[in-house]
């Protein structure tokens, strides 16, 4: 049972909360400016993408902005499909394309999947926005998305930033490039297990509802995410959130 109370003790603890609320925004507003101040990473590295346009380099995927946003999207040669939890990242993405283009920002999604893969699915699921393969790169293994054979034979890969144990041979994740006026690419963030929630529009919904994400009692993290053309039917999982 849930505690009830008449309106007038309901707003004096929702304001008492609000402060709480202000703070967190404002702890959120002083990491986003550390984050910002983080130093740089120049790209010498060439990497080819093979893209629906032909081949293109990382500098050709910012198309004409200076800012450029990767999701890091777990779909692995000679699978059928990507996985479910990325999906769940991708389906927030197109309605945020114009406005991330207001600020000088484009975003594409990466997979290690050959490009006709991505194709195929981006189009079942009724997603606008640009999706490349880097199957013919390095560029998965050099940002710590995909893990080498060996890698996964020894037990321990390094994903966000420290060496654990991975179920799979790609993982989530999230990088932020800059090209300045020179056209010279440098690496600005990555964001890896739960930093990439930072896609997942649908959690702050659910975060102020009364039962909240309701996750805990579920075999996994986001056991629950299917792709959203398949929840009438059960979906096996391949990958989980919850290595943080």
């Amino acid at each position: 049972m849930h505690t009830i109370v008449n309106q007038e003790q309901w707003v004096a603890q929702r304001k008492e909360l609000l402060v709480r609320e202000k703070e967190l925004m404002r702890q959120q507003d002083q990491l986003a400016s550390a984050r910002r101040a983080l130093p740089w990473v120049r790209v010498d590295k060439q990497y080819v993408f093979d893209t629906p346009q032909g081949k293109r380099s990382l500098a050709d995927l910012f198309e004409g902005r200076s800012q450029l946003v990767v999701q890091h999207f777990m779909f692995a040669p000679g699978q059928e499909r990507g996985c479910a939890h990325c999906s769940y990242m991708a389906d927030h993405t197109d309605g945020a394309l114009a406005h991330l283009a207001q600020r000088d920002v484009s975003l594409v999604v990466v997979s290690r999947a050959p490009l006709a893969s991505l194709e195929r699915m981006r189009k079942e699921m009724g997603w606008q926005f640009k999706w490349v393969s880097s199957g013919e790169s390095d560029f998965n293994y050099d940002f710590h998305v995909s893990f080498a054979p060996e890698e996964m034979a020894e037990g321990e890969v390094y994903y966000n930033y420290t060496g654990q144990a991975f179920p799979h041979e790609d993982a989530p994740g999230v990088s932020v490039f800059y090209k300045d006026d020179a056209g010279v690419v440098y690496h600005t963030y990555s964001t890896f297990g739960r930093g990439v929630e930072v896609m997942m529009h649908t959690y702050r919904f659910l975060d102020i509802t009364p039962l909240g994400r309701n996750e805990e009692g579920l075999p996994y993290t986001m056991a629950w995410v299917k792709h959203h053309d398949r929840y009438a039917q059960p979906a096996a999982s391949c990958c989980s959130a919850s290595h943080a």
